[in-house]
């Protein structure tokens, strides 16, 4: 169900939800101070309550109103990729929802680079709450027919076009102490953080468990599957296997259809081929596996980028589109 900004803005201040565009993808809103409607996010998303959610603020000014420190760090990420695809993660207040922040003691922030979202945030006098507009774990919205597709129609979308970047946003945590971790890859990559933020990051041992939990907050898009298509995905870091997997699920009568990046050798199966650059192949990423999905064959086989750091956030996505059964594909087909 489509709304205008009007409507969206009513509905938003009326407790209910809606799904709205941003440069990243889209995001399911509600009204980021009302526990009621936040937990219609989580219900709506069947997303664990545990999940904090990223609130979408109109400008830097408003980061003051919902943390307790406000780091020369954090300050200059911020003047540098705000309005943009870029969560902060900072110390919040006590008054900040449990609900929204998943019982952690920090809250996620960012200020979007979609005019038609800044536009909501300032008619409504709201931030807003806005996680992925898809069901846990599914493939994310770029477009409203992929939230309507996911959610059903009856949940009112903002129709704002095309994402431009077309994956989610960097996370970044930023300590009181200006030491900063890179919670998750976006399309602005670590050392474009370390650049701005003019030191490396914090260097974590992650091998200690203990230490991992006290020093790393909980984010979205940590969950081992996620960003996942209805059918299963089966990754490959060379198109020679995936030419093979593929012959070798046609010899069982099954179908599949495949994702490549770059020129080069293609299966004989239904294909969709992306040009070999980080940008356009993250901005076309969902949008071409919501068009592989719709296809319903029995595997999708995917080719990885490289595993270089600019295509970090790419290859963070497909894994985990992927989930566990890359090695399960590998060893009941590859091998024959």
């Amino acid at each position: 169900m489509h709304v205008s900004l009007a409507q969206a803005s009513t509905i938003l201040k009326s407790g209910e939800v809606v799904a709205i565009p941003t440069e990243t993808v889209y995001g399911l809103a509600a009204d980021a101070s009302n526990d009621s409607a936040l937990q219609k996010i989580f219900a709506t998303k069947q997303r664990p309550a545990d999940h904090p959610l990223i609130v979408h603020i109109g400008n830097i000014n408003q980061v003051y109103s919902w943390v307790t420190d406000f780091p020369e760090t954090a300050v200059k990420l911020a003047q540098t990729f705000w309005p943009g695809p870029l969560t902060l993660v900072l110390p919040a207040q006590d008054h900040v929802s449990r609900v929204l922040r998943g019982n952690e003691a920090t809250v996620a922030l960012r200020v979007p680079n979609h005019p038609t979202t800044l536009a909501l945030l300032e008619l409504s006098g709201l931030s807003v709450a806005a996680p992925s507009a898809n069901l846990f774990t599914q493939l994310s919205p770029t477009t409203a027919e992929h939230v309507e597709m996911g959610l059903g129609t009856h949940v009112p979308v903002l129709d704002g076009g095309a994402c431009a970047v077309g994956i989610e946003s960097t996370i970044v945590s930023v300590a009181s102490n200006g030491n900063w971790q890179l919670l998750r890859p976006g399309m602005i990559s670590e050392a474009e953080i370390a650049l701005v933020a003019g030191r490396p990051p914090m260097n974590v041992d992650k091998t200690n468990r203990n230490n991992l939990d006290t020093l790393t907050p909980k984010v979205p898009g940590q969950h081992l599957l996620h960003y996942s298509p209805c059918t299963s995905v089966y990754l490959f870091n060379n198109r020679a296997d995936l030419v093979h997997a593929c012959e070798a699920i046609q010899l069982a009568n099954q179908t599949c259809a495949a994702l490549l990046i770059g020129d080069g050798d293609k299966p004989s199966c239904k294909i969709m081929r992306l040009i070999n650059q980080p940008q356009e192949v993250a901005e076309a990423l969902y949008r071409t596996l919501h068009e592989l999905d719709a296809l319903q064959v029995n595997q999708l086989l995917v080719e990885l980028p490289p595993d270089t750091p600019i295509w970090a956030a790419v290859r963070d996505r497909l894994t985990r589109a992927g989930g566990s059964a890359t090695e399960s594909l590998r060893s009941q087909v590859i091998s024959k």
